[in-house]
């Protein structure tokens, strides 16, 4: 077998015609750096060393092009950050590691992030692999924000076997720190024993602000809690609605009081869910902003094909506890089915309730009528979308409903209990809102098989796309993250006033929980600095969009 030969490239004999010597250096440079790893993937002789000499001697020819630039062409933080990037991309295409290449693609990060204002930590107990309406959100929120340039970090508690840190689409980056789940997806709450965790992620990842979601969430109160002790600024975002008379809304109202009580921006998914977080919390309606939920109508798609209406199929995909209204079910579709022969059901999702729904099927024997599908992944809910006509929403409280974007951005029609932010969500000829009793749920059933008809999945598919977008969202969170950073700077003895506030017995314990909190955060101080924590190179992101095949994109607006 003849040896085989290194492939020539643009660092050697590529050619040097009148198109060669009307690109600038960077680009050649960039070649070069993309034949250097061509070389890499592509040549095998018999002998290692021949690899590892041509790929020193091509890495030296890429090097020395790159150390030619004219220094006018280095002037821009994204020439910078490009020159930066292709040194350490150079410098790392050998197998050993190489600390040179960790700190150049570090610096081509810091170049592309320049004039970037927000480094944000997103905190909940609700994220992937979990599904709901929360882990959606801080899930395509974060996406979002990572194109517009910020820099995003989720924090939540170990799933499982996923524990330590995992990097997702993108290049997002997400902590899942060693505590497991107590009580409904949510931690032990300790007060004080994660301020040495939290604080670590700040400062490591260089955290600007810290963004807390969901008031049910104990992850989210706590760091929020130690962010402003340790003088961050802090956003929470409310997704739920609470009562006021119950012992479990009282107590929970008691904690959002405490935690907004020092607050620098607050955001809530819904006017009903704004009205609400003011009146439980008693936090000033100037500080609160409506920024709704959004869905991801590219992969919310309807059926190529229209549905026949032969036959009827009412789709329900939903959480089957108590707050989702599934006692409301198990009295409905009994019903439906008794009034509508040509009506069938399917049931996607998990909970205790689910016992009572299939007791509903045995005891009328609806087993060829009602399908239950158990827990639904999220890749596969749009399938499940598509094979009926009607999405059925019986939930008893709801701040807002993904579950009903969803459905309506697949061309279902909706029929859903007018509760909380529901009746926001869609115009009136999308949705039939009815009270979430079974004799009202029951016509608007009725009245939304009577409407099949009219309705075009294609033309509400079209709708939803205008109506509501991520991006739209991004940009208007952002905004929230602009007039938190414009807040004043307080110290521990202007904010201890505030705590106050929240009760003649409550606010001397907050104000008892803040002092403490401090202390132990300036023993931290004392024992580990700030300085002897060592920052993490922001290279996540960048690599992300430098490493896909669109690298040419960047070369062209240099």
């Amino acid at each position: 077998m003849s040896a085989q030969r290194p492939p020539t490239g643009a660092g050697e004999g590529a050619g040097s015609g009148p198109e060669e010597e009307s690109r600038t250096p960077l680009e050649r440079a960039a070649d070069a750096a993309e034949e250097l790893y061509r070389l890499r993937d592509t040549f095998f002789p018999q002998d290692p060393a021949e690899k590892a000499a041509a790929l020193r001697a091509r890495a030296d020819a890429a090097l020395a092009l790159l150390d030619a630039l004219p220094p006018e062409q280095k002037k821009s933080p994204q020439q910078r950050g490009i020159f930066e990037f292709l040194r350490g991309k150079i410098l790392g295409v050998f197998p050993d590691y190489h600390k040179e290449a960790e700190d150049h693609l570090s610096k081509a990060f810091s170049n592309s992030m320049e004039g970037t204002t927000h480094r944000i930590l997103m905190v909940s107990d609700f994220f992937f692999p979990n599904f709901g309406g929360v882990e959606s959100h801080i899930y395509y929120l974060s996406q979002c924000l990572l194109k517009l340039g910020h820099k995003v970090v989720v924090m939540t508690h170990a799933y499982g076997n996923r524990s330590g840190v995992r990097y997702v689409t993108n290049g997002l980056k997400v902590y899942y720190v060693p505590w497991r789940p107590f009580l409904m997806q949510n931690t032990l709450p300790t007060l004080f024993l994660t301020l040495p965790i939290v604080r670590t992620i700040i400062i490591r990842e260089k955290i600007s602000v810290v963004h807390g979601h969901q008031a049910f969430s104990t992850l989210c109160h706590e760091a929020l809690m130690h962010a402003r002790t340790m003088g961050y600024k802090v956003v929470f975002t409310d997704h739920s609605l609470y009562g006021f008379a119950d012992a479990g809304s009282i107590h929970m109202n008691k904690v959002l009081q405490f935690t907004l009580a020092d607050i620098d921006q607050a955001i809530c998914v819904s006017h009903t869910s704004k009205e609400n977080t003011v009146l439980r919390s008693g936090i000033s309606p100037e500080k609160v902003f409506m920024v709704p939920n959004a869905v991801d109508t590219a992969m919310f798609t309807p059926s190529p094909e229209r549905l026949s209406c032969d036959e009827i199929v009412i789709v329900v995909i939903s959480r089957l506890v108590y707050r989702k209204g599934a006692d409301l079910l198990v009295e409905v579709i009994p019903e439906v089915c008794r009034l509508f022969p040509k009506v069938r059901f399917i049931i996607g999702g998990d909970g205790p309730k689910r016992v009572r729904l299939e007791e509903m099927r045995e005891k009328f024997s609806l087993q060829d009528r009602v399908e239950m599908l158990g827990a639904v992944p999220h890749a596969q809910v749009r399938s499940v979308l598509i094979s009926g006509h009607i999405f059925l929403n019986s939930s008893l409280t709801e701040a807002f409903c993904i579950a009903i974007l969803e459905a309506a951005s697949c061309g279902l029609l909706t029929v859903s209990t007018r509760v909380g932010g529901v009746p926001e969500v869609l115009p009136d000829d999308m949705i039939v809102l009815a009270e979430p009793a079974p004799e009202d749920m029951v016509r608007a059933v009725k009245k939304a098989i009577d409407m099949l008809p009219g309705i075009d999945p294609q033309v509400m598919h079209l709708r939803m796309k205008k109506l509501y977008s991520w991006d739209d969202v991004a940009k208007r969170t952002e905004i929230v993250y602009d007039r938190a950073m414009q807040s004043s700077t307080t110290n521990l003895l202007d904010r201890l006033p505030r705590y106050l506030t929240c009760g003649s017995w409550a606010g001397k314990l907050f104000c008892i929980v803040m002092i403490i909190n401090y202390l132990l955060w300036r023993l931290l101080e004392f024992l580990q600095p700030a300085e002897g924590i060592e920052e993490v190179p922001d290279i996540g992101p960048l690599h992300a969009q430098l490493d896909s095949r669109d690298e040419h994109e960047l070369y062209d607006r240099v």
